[in-house]
């Protein structure tokens, strides 16, 4: 392999995923003009385009869909081959890319990676947030650490924690409209409803004695943000659907009651996912080892 052909990828792979010339400029510390310069002499070599450009963005050619995709997956074997050759007993080194969602990647993960680098100095950790789960296989990132399931078999996982969702509501709500008996109950009441993704608003599944049951509920208040909900449950607003993960504190201090305990909801047990391959570098299973162990404990 030429020795431009690499740092040629992954430049590309770059540009791609910011979808910005200049994004990208930042990122690798050159000049806009520079990586202009150096996405021509590309195409130019090739002999197609790669890319279509405008005065704000930029989009793929065909011709750049083709190579995007073998790209990611050259860099994905080239790292692959030198972990398989290189972190056999020795300490992991090297560039691990991690995605997690925006509140829990900061107050949560973000800290790990603080005592994951003290006791892994040799490993440069990127951590991304972001508030919508993204395409690690296209975005280059080594691993995600996401609630819930995701649909892609192109990943492999590994549970780190369990983790039921509960409803919930604080005891001045309960006292002012009564406490449901009932699933069909939730109609009558306020509820705050956490919008995520593209879930259907104000419809909340549940299973009860293997059977699964849809309900839809109302309520005054909804926001995409787990923490302003929590809060707004709090503040006596109504009843909402939390992870037991961040009620856990508020159940024991009792600012918070469990609602219907016998009506099951779809789990948020905490995984991390990777892309499949057949060798998982040193520094990645080191990582996913150390947040395994810290969130065994207490």
């Amino acid at each position: 392999m030429k020795s431009h052909i690499a740092p040629d990828l992954a430049f590309f792979v770059l540009v791609a995923r910011l979808g910005s010339l200049s994004a990208a400029a930042r990122e690798l510390d050159l000049t806009p003009p520079a990586a202009t310069k150096r996405l021509a002499l590309m195409e130019r070599r090739l002999g197609v385009r790669l890319v279509n450009r405008t005065t704000r963005s930029i989009s793929l050619t065909n011709e750049g869909e083709t190579y995007l995709s073998h790209a990611v997956k050259i860099l994905a074997d080239l790292r692959d081959m030198e972990d398989a050759v290189s972190s056999n007993g020795v300490m992991p080194r090297g560039l691990l890319r991690v995605n997690a969602t925006l509140g829990f990647g900061r107050t949560v993960i973000a800290p790990l990676v603080s005592d994951f680098a003290k006791q892994y100095p040799a490993v440069d950790v990127r951590l991304e947030v972001t508030d919508r789960p993204v395409d690690l296989v296209e975005s280059g990132f080594d691993l995600a650490i996401r609630f819930g399931e995701l649909p892609d078999n192109r990943l492999s996982a590994r549970r780190i924690m369990t983790n039921r969702r509960l409803l919930c509501a604080s005891p001045r709500y309960l006292e002012c409209a009564g406490t449901p008996a009932t699933l069909a109950d939730l109609a009558q009441h306020r509820c705050i409803i956490h919008t995520q993704n593209d879930e259907a608003h104000g419809v909340w599944r549940f299973t009860r004695d293997k059977q699964t049951e849809t309900v839809k509920v109302q309520g005054a208040l909804s926001s995409n943000d787990g923490d302003i909900v929590l809060g707004w449950a709090l503040d006596g607003h109504g009843i909402l659907i939390r992870s037991e993960w961040d009620l856990a504190k508020y159940l024991e201090s009792g600012r918070l009651r469990v609602v219907l305990p016998e009506c099951l909801l779809p789990s948020a047990d905490l995984f991390v996912y990777y892309p499949q391959r057949r060798h998982q570098t040193a520094r990645a299973r080191a990582f996913i080892d150390f947040l395994a162990e810290r969130f065994q404990k207490p």
